[in-house]
């Protein structure tokens, strides 16, 4: 029976619990194809999560949550014209959290047993004090009115073993044909089937199926000795017969442009300049330097160098960031986050002012905010932290030619390699992979080995001008936090920023 209390203690938070049971799911079918991947399999009921939650319950706690996670992951990868590495996994299991004040006690298991979850169940309950059952209730209700985001078919099951080999290798054969300096190709293939099931202290039930698949295309062009690398690749959630002909060709067609762009380059200049971001992937600028600064636990901690500053100006005006966890289809998309919360449209600073922050359930309770679907986690075995979705700044009333003609002396960056952000400063670094030199407002030449160096909160407010052509990345993002990685979008219009650190070679 229940350790630390009476029987009749656990016996009632399960009643409780049961009482409280409801459906929070915009679709049955969902739910029926967790059910039958982690709870009949193993034996296991909607009641004997009521049960293990109703032991946690026992004791004075917060919040609770039972996380069951199923998945499979494919990889196939490409180099010298054969299939060179190739890899197939399973997983699941289940994590089991309970929550009091700011202290979190966390279980996990690949066994997912009745008596394995309930072992689980009586450690967690431990961060509590015994006594009465006290329930929280932030069960978000617009969850069960959605319409899906994305299909529920598994995209390893989408295509057979040879036909995806065979895509690597057409890959091979466009990049080759596209341009004679290719001198080596590089091409992966990921796909991923991931199934989830959230049961919460409030009486939530809700779950999810997610499909995820991305490509990547890598070529290293020769000229006259000097060999150059240009990448890239996408993906969303969607099956395999995303990538039709038309999205390889744009793959290939911007990874060797990339490649023979770069053998003409020349050393970057260094010093402070001002620097035109192109649309798309250079919003993972945006992404680090700003858009980890405004998740809740940074706030909450008063570790990050937007705290306290909710109200303010925090950046120019016309710039507005927005975090959109609903957009179809989308890599940092999810019908509901690892909490079983619906996720949103959250609009985080608008016209330049700050107006809220991503929010898990415990960095909403303990400051006294709304949970905005942003709690995510990277599996089972591990806690839900406050993280982006699919994050991009809103296009302005500039053409794009605009605004590059109005630098006179500047640099024009299209692509990252990568780069590092301190959350507590907001100072970053980031690494051009494409980049041009502008002169009397006019592109002149690529140039490499460029990096932008400054502050994310200072940069927002140096940000002059805003193009009307807001794009997001072609589905690559993987975000990094706290050891945890999970997939997310990024987004940006063009836009110029004034008085910017670059750091060169020349």
């Amino acid at each position: 029976m229940a350790e630390g209390g009476p029987a009749g203690a656990e016996s009632a938070s399960i009643a409780t619990y049961n009482a409280s049971m409801k459906l929070h799911e915009p679709t049955l079918t969902r739910l029926a194809t967790a059910k039958k991947l982690l709870l009949d399999p193993f034996g296991l009921t909607e009641g004997d999560l009521g049960r293990a939650l109703g032991l946690i319950a026992s004791h004075r706690v917060d919040d609770a949550d039972l996380y069951f996670q199923y998945s499979r992951a494919e990889s196939w990868g490409l180099e010298e014209g054969i299939v060179k590495a190739g890899s197939f996994g399973i997983d699941q299991g289940v994590g089991v959290r309970a929550v009091s004040g700011e202290k979190t006690a966390f279980a996990y298991s690949d066994d997912l047993s009745f008596s394995s979850l309930m072992d689980a169940a009586r450690t967690v309950r431990s961060i509590g004090a015994s006594g009465s059952v006290k329930v929280s209730n932030h069960g978000s209700k617009a969850a069960a009115g959605r319409l899906t985001l994305y299909s529920d078919a598994d995209p390893i099951a989408s295509m057979d073993s040879a036909a995806k080999v065979r895509l690597l290798e057409r890959v091979e054969k466009l990049c080759r044909a596209k341009d004679p300096r290719v001198a080596q190709v590089m091409a992966g293939l990921a796909c991923e089937y991931e199934v989830v099931l959230v049961a919460r202290l409030d009486g939530v039930i809700a779950a999810d199926v997610r499909p995820l698949v991305r490509l990547s295309v890598t070529v290293i062009a020769e000229q006259a000795g000097r060999r150059e690398v240009g990448s890239y690749g996408g993906g969303r959630r969607a099956g395999l017969d995303y990538f039709d002909d038309a999205i390889l060709q744009h793959y290939v067609d911007s990874a060797v442009r990339g490649a023979v762009t770069n053998l003409e380059s020349r050393p970057a200049p260094a010093g402070e300049m001002t620097v035109v971001l192109g649309p798309g992937w250079p919003g993972v600028l945006l992404h680090e330097a700003v858009g980890h600064g405004l998740e809740g636990d940074f706030n909450r901690k008063g570790s990050s160098a937007f705290s306290g500053r909710m109200g303010e100006r925090v950046a120019a005006p016309g710039v507005t960031v927005i975090d959109d966890g609903t957009l179809a289809g989308r890599r940092g998309s999810l019908n509901m986050d690892d909490e079983g919360r619906v996720t949103q449209r959250n609009v985080l600073i608008e016209d330049g002012i700050l107006k809220s922050y991503l929010q898990d359930s415990l960095n909403a309770r303990l400051m006294k905010a709304k949970p905005t679907g942003s709690g995510r986690r990277e599996s089972y075995a591990a806690i839900p932290i406050p993280r982006m979705t699919n994050t991009f700044m809103l296009g302005g009333d500039k053409d794009p030619e605009e605004v590059v003609a109005s630098v006179k002396r500047g640099l024009y960056a299209t692509n990252f390699a990568g780069g590092q952000v301190d959350i507590t400063s907001g100072k970053f670094v980031f690494s051009a992979s494409e980049a041009f030199w502008i002169e009397n407002g006019k592109i002149q030449y690529p140039v490499k080995g460029a990096t932008l160096v400054g502050s994310g909160p200072e940069s927002l407010k140096k940000i002059s001008l805003i193009g009307n052509n807001t794009e997001l990345d072609s589905g690559v993002g993987t975000c990094g936090k706290d050891g945890q990685s999970v997939p997310v979008g990024v987004g940006l219009p063009t836009i110029r920023i004034d008085g910017l650190t670059v750091g060169g070679t020349a």
